[in-house]
């Protein structure tokens, strides 16, 4: 289950955190921010560091920068990630031909535009997990609009709370989905600028601080989610920011 409304979210992480990581015998959660883009992705803002320092002050455990078609940053993200105290999850988010699709745990980039099938294999061929983002957004490209419900449970884990949301109805579909299903649950900010890392986050029980034992916890369901909407003024920020930089891109590739 997921919970919303969090004003203070970097506060709140830092008190949660204290219950459970105080003593040893409870360091047994870790933080983990799983849907971020770095200034890689044709939408997002900033470099690696600024994400690394956003997850390290906020109190994360864990980041994964999930760059649209692209693993370059996230990898080096990842060997950069320790220098702030952190787990450095490598991913990605595949723009498969049924929808976009996050892909932890792999070091070699998965081409957009395969079906649905396809990419989750290669996915696991590369022994990472795969999780469906905002799965019931067709506007968003999430994969529920062109995939059969009875083949998203091929996946490892469905996003249940994605920040930028406006009526959180999709969120609650996507949660109702995975309980009927028993499918495994994650949060994301998916942040396009640093300083909306942490706005949600999946809370990962596991004994041991790595990224195999972080994605087996959360392919067995081992999670809890929490977080709170990205203010709209920031959402539509993000948003023309996004076309904006598309569009300068676009040119510079064309001259």
């Amino acid at each position: 289950m997921w919970t919303d409304g969090l004003n203070h979210l970097s506060v709140w992480h830092r008190v949660y955190r204290g219950v459970f990581l105080s003593g040893e015998k409870y360091r047994n959660v870790l933080s983990v921010e799983l849907h971020a883009h770095s200034a890689l992705s044709y939408d997002g803002r900033d470099p690696a560091e600024l994400l690394l320092q956003q997850a390290s002050a906020v109190g994360l455990d864990a980041l994964a920068i999930t760059d649209h078609d692209r693993i370059e940053e996230s990898l080096r993200a990842a060997s950069l990630a320790p220098e702030y105290g952190l787990i450095g999850i490598p991913a990605m988010e595949i723009s498969s031909a049924a929808g976009h699709i996050l892909a932890f745990g792999i070091t070699e980039r998965i081409p957009a535009d395969l079906s649905y099938a396809e990419t989750l294999d290669r996915i696991h061929d590369q022994e990472g997990i795969a999780v469906i983002p905002h799965p019931f957004q067709s506007s968003r490209h999430g994969a529920g609009s062109k995939v059969p419900e009875a083949d998203l449970v091929a996946a490892d884990a469905i996003e249940v709370y994605n920040s930028r949301l406006f009526t959180g109805r999709a969120n609650r579909k996507a949660e109702a989905f995975a309980q009927r299903e028993d499918m495994a649950m994650t949060a994301g900010s998916d942040a396009h600028i640093g300083e909306m890392v942490g706005q949600a986050v999946t809370e990962v029980r596991t004994t041991k601080q790595s990224v195999r034992a972080i994605l087996d916890a959360i392919a067995r369901g081992e999670t809890t989610v929490s977080g709170t909407k990205t203010p709209w003024r920031i959402s539509f920020r993000q948003f023309g920011g996004g076309i904006k930089r598309r569009v300068i891109r676009t040119i510079s590739e064309l001259v």
